[in-house]
């Protein structure tokens, strides 16, 4: 007989208990979650401004506010003020499309989650200009979009301005936008059936739509907007039924629809098309490592190597997903999910200083230039050097992918208690157990070490439950109170300690990781390495080249400086983990600053090259046959990797 290892509490004052998801009975008192006959929230988004995130997220979010996301008005033409018709009363003007709302939905996000005030300020020029523009019908925004579709609305653009004013609006409680929020979605109540969502982007995305009918619902309790609710179902493409759309930011973004409208149908099989769609996609394009799955624009038969890429768009748009259908569900695959892009294929789509992205990004890419490598990519011309002026779509809707993740690093339960969802380090104060605030230091040097030490502080003592995700990946989580072991098992995939927490109470989780290897039997049996959360790429030598763009902003081709074909000799036990301190100032998700490294043995494969379009080569089968000597390679995080075979 084979028992899970148990660890036995020692006089530990808690109760402890392990779920396989949280129960969604009731909604919490403080915060505001699903309002029947919306399914309940197994968690609940905090509003914005509850958590603050220190240590490497806060980097990322800096680098971000300084590189080309935080000063797009001097790079789009798309933001230029004069004359923009998002900017007009009348909403009369030019670049009235997609661009800035996209951009304003992370932007805005960015200010509020760092206390920026440049920022905040800049997103709110915007906002005020889009909450006076409504018309008295109820209509928002540019009057372009209004008659778009050959004299009908176009309300695609308005979808991820509604996710921009939703925050706007949970970081300062301005009345104006559920008063906007409300005449709008009156107007889309009122519009006849068939002239709604006739155009091919509304249709696809109207899940976003959604979501806002929900948000406002939640705050309003006004019925008619569930009658809304099932009229955008209906007339939104059907992703219940298999995947209408090969798209790959499409996809991202829309295959979640499905499961939001079971909160209002409480359908099953509609939460189960939503995970079948995902499956679908990751079977057929997505045997590989770092979350995303080829689709360079479509998702194309016969095009699932790993030097098949995602748009940097896809990216953002699926962790976004995977962040709703973690809170929306309390599945904690979504969380893994979500940790796959954000750790090992986000990162690697801009330059280190986030000064610079590309529009697509490969598992397997060892040349970053600006060479068009159609038709094996879908797109023809400039794809893959590192460019702050170009790649409309993805240069604006990429501000959301970093400020989103941060606000779900802890999340409110329906028990009036707190859930630790995104391990990273941060600071949490927010209403809990009897009501009062709670101040909780997560500090972590997660996903690159192993251990989460959590210390309270509050005025008194308050009794409530905390939610701990223990990962898939880990078969041997420890759990200590005050330096105390805590009964914990195997197995589950949450913990919750619920106790009476004190001033100056420390809990410390800790989730050792070990190496693995995972087979990808559909992609010729290939290999991938894993510890942890992260996914791991053999090193490269880099070389960054000048471009084009300005001394300012410039733009770059990166290129191989060493040997990039090597075969894995598949040896875990033979490989070494190699640890470097993390320094607070440094991007993690670089090459010179990577904090862990693993050495591993490899063979060179002469025959694996790069073929006529200066792509790598498509995967040879494994195992790979080849008389060079073994080597001793390093293998970096796969997100710190912008040259990569993974």
């Amino acid at each position: 007989m084979i028992l899970a290892a148990v660890f036995i509490a020692i006089a530990a004052p808690a109760d402890v208990h392990l779920v396989d998801r949280p129960v969604a009975s009731k909604p919490n008192a403080y915060y505001v979650g699903n309002r029947a006959p919306l399914l309940p929230s197994p968690f609940v988004k905090l509003p914005i401004g509850a958590i603050k995130p220190e240590g490497w997220i806060r980097k990322q979010l800096e680098l971000e506010a300084n590189g080309f996301t935080g000063h797009l008005g001097e790079l789009s033409e798309f933001l230029i003020k004069k004359n923009n018709a998002w900017l007009s009363p009348t909403g009369q003007g030019v670049h009235g499309w997609e661009e800035l709302p996209y951009w304003l939905k992370g932007f805005g996000d960015l200010g509020y989650v760092l206390g920026d005030k440049r920022v905040t300020r800049e997103a709110r020029t915007w906002i005020d200009a889009v909450l006076s523009s409504q018309r008295e019908d109820g209509w928002l925004g540019p009057r372009s979009n209004l008659v778009a579709n050959n004299g009908k609305p176009d309300m695609w653009p308005n979808m991820p301005m509604l996710f921009a004013l939703q925050s706007y609006y949970e970081r300062f409680g301005d009345p104006r936008v559920i008063t906007a929020m409300t005449r709008y979605f009156r107007w889309q109540l009122e519009l006849p059936e068939n002239d709604f969502y006739l155009s091919y982007w509304e249709k696809q995305r109207g899940g976003d739509n959604l979501y806002s009918v929900y948000w406002l619902y939640n705050r309003t309790g006004q019925p008619w907007l569930l009658d809304l609710a099932k009229k955008i179902h209906r007339r939104t493409a059907d992703w219940a039924d298999g995947v209408p759309d090969w798209h790959g930011v499409n996809f991202a973004q829309a295959f979640r629809e499905p499961a939001e409208f079971s909160e209002l149908s409480h359908s099953a099989q509609n939460l189960e098309a939503t995970e079948a769609d995902y499956h679908k996609m990751r079977g057929l394009y997505g045997q590989v490592p770092g979350g995303m799955y080829g689709a360079d624009e479509n998702a194309r038969p016969g095009h699932k190597d790993p030097r098949q890429a995602a748009e940097t768009c896809a990216m953002v748009e699926m962790m976004l997903s995977n962040e709703m259908l973690f809170t929306m569900t309390g599945d904690p695959t979504w969380a893994e999910r979500c940790e796959d892009v954000a750790f090992n294929s986000l990162p690697a789509s801009m330059t280190p200083d986030e000064r610079a992205l590309h529009y697509l990004t490969a598992p397997n890419m060892v040349v970053a230039d600006r060479a068009s490598k159609a038709p094996e990519l879908q797109n023809g011309g400039n794809m893959l050097s590192f460019d702050p002026y170009d790649y409309r779509c993805c240069q604006h809707n990429s501000s959301q992918g970093w400020p989103y993740y941060a606000e779900h690093l802890w999340l409110a339960t329906g028990d009036n208690g707190l859930a630790a969802a995104l391990y990273a380090p941060s600071v949490v104060r927010a209403r809990a157990g009897s009501g009062e605030t709670v101040t909780i230091r997560e500090s972590t040097e997660y996903p690159f070490r192993d251990t989460v030490d959590l210390s309270f502080s509050m005025a008194r003592p308050n009794r409530f439950p905390l939610t701990l995700r223990l990962p898939s990946w880990c078969d041997s989580p420890r759990l200590t109170l005050n330096g105390k072991p805590l009964m914990l098992s195997a197995g589950k995939q949450f913990a919750v300690v619920d106790r009476t927490w004190r001033k100056g109470d420390r809990l410390s989780l800790r989730l050792p990781m070990r190496i693995r290897l995972k087979k990808w039997a559909d992609n010729d049996d290939s290999v991938s390495v894993e510890r942890g959360p992260l996914t791991y790429s053999l090193e490269i030598g880099q070389k960054y080249v000048r471009k084009g763009g300005t001394d300012k902003w410039p733009a770059f081709e990166v290129l191989p400086t060493s040997a990039w074909n090597y075969g894995l000799v598949p040896d875990v036990a033979a490989m070494r983990v190699v640890e470097r301190p993390i320094r607070p100032s440094a991007q993690p998700f670089d090459l010179a600053t990577a904090p862990v490294e693993i050495l591993a043995r490899a063979r060179r494969i002469p025959e694996w090259r790069l073929d006529t379009l200066g792509m790598v080569g498509a995967l040879r089968p494994s195992p790979a046959f080849s008389k060079a000597p073994i080597e001793t390679v390093r293998l970096v995080p796969m997100g710190a990797a912008r040259l990569r075979i993974s």
